[in-house]
């Protein structure tokens, strides 16, 4: 149908435009955001731009669920503005007719939503999780940058020295602080190589002293060498059997359904629940009064998505913490979110509204 065809290619255009918009937005965020973690350490800098993909990845349901909400209420609100929807209406099109040819273009973006939430935005946290666990257990001489202190995979030695050949195997004034089984330790030398004895990798020093205290006393022994051994630990990647529960498949949620999986888990099903509801929502805040100003119903549509989706991280905390239920949360949620927009659904279509009861007025006798 033409009434049809028309709606859906206008929500097309406008659904491309606001997903451009917002994906540039969130990318350049989440860049600015990631380059900071690799100034602090906590990202690789060469694996920046994999760690803002998982990133942008992980936050294409909330994406995605916005933009459809956008679409809508923008194309619905143009309408009655331009005075289009008083065409439809005369044509015998409720306000309810529109749930038809809406659902029929969202169905499938919600299915997207539905298979990031459950499938892709898990996979995303465990990718971007690995990597930076992989940056953060590697060898302490990988650690070692020339002008930085950097700080060892155990985190009980820090590190410097200024490197001087290509191949990172020698350098020159070098400072090791150690703390550990209850001594610490402070070694400083002119110059120091790398040597491989078995499996092992040690750090050999030239011409340096040794500071070493106990801790809870204040004697110092200090000691000068010549040449000094230090072995340099290399942490291996482990498997994770503590991986979060964001990090978790949704498989392994629902076979495990502990305090903490149950509120990923309804927060995952959340998304999906959000985007059906968010269709009807849409077409009951789109109603605009032409002579009102333009922006006044999209801003209560934004204002309206924030406090949803702050419901939804509100619920995962209070299903982890016990104050609720799991299926009691997202039947109190989603369905009273449905059962609302039905209602103002059907209060327009219907044009119900409260009136005073009228009073007769008695003839005098």
């Amino acid at each position: 149908m033409l009434f049809h065809s028309s709606l859906r290619k206008e929500l097309a255009r406008s659904f491309g435009a606001t997903l451009v918009v917002l994906v540039t937005i969130v990318m350049t965020m989440t860049l600015i955001r990631t380059l900071g973690q690799a100034t602090r350490g906590s990202v690789n800098p060469q694996e920046v731009m994999m760690v803002m993909g998982y990133t942008v990845l992980g936050y294409l349901p909330t994406i995605l669920t916005l933009c459809l909400f956008i679409a809508i209420v923008g194309t619905l609100s143009r309408m009655y503005r331009d005075s289009e929807m008083v065409i439809w209406f005369s044509a015998g099109r409720g306000l309810s007719a529109f749930l038809s040819p809406l659902f029929r273009f969202a169905w499938p973006v919600l299915l997207v939503v539905a298979l990031l939430a459950l499938v892709v935005w898990p996979w995303a946290n465990q990718q971007t999780q690995d990597l930076k666990d992989r940056y953060g257990k590697r060898g302490d001489l990988e650690r070692v940058a020339p002008g930085q202190f950097q700080e060892s995979a155990s985190g009980n030695r820090v590190f410097f020295l200024d490197k001087d050949t290509p191949d990172n195997k020698s350098g020159k004034n070098i400072f090791i602080s150690t703390n550990e089984r209850g001594k610490e330790t402070v070694t400083s030398a002119r110059s120091g190589h790398i040597e491989t004895i078995g499996e092992a990798q040690f750090l050999v020093l030239a011409n340096g002293q040794r500071l070493e205290r106990t801790s809870g006393t204040t004697e110092i022994r200090i000691s000068e060498f010549e040449e000094y051994a230090n072995r340099i630990g290399i942490s291996e990647l482990t498997a994770r059997d503590d991986a979060p529960a964001k990090a978790r498949s949704t498989f392994s949620l629902a076979t495990e359904p502990n305090r903490i999986n149950l509120g990923e888990l309804a927060w995952r099903l959340g998304l999906a629940l959000a985007g059906l509801n968010f269709v009807v929502i849409a077409v009951t805040v789109s109603s605009v009064n032409p002579r009102a100003g333009r922006s006044g119903n999209l801003v209560f549509a934004l204002f309206a998505f924030v406090v949803y989706y702050n419901l939804l991280n509100l619920g995962q905390s209070w299903i982890a913490g016990g104050q609720v239920s799991f299926w009691g949360f997202l039947i109190a949620l989603h369905g009273g979110v449905l059962a609302f927009g039905l209602l103002w659904l059907a209060k327009q279509h219907n044009s119900w509204a409260l009136r005073k009861p009228r009073v007769r007025a008695e003839a005098p006798a």
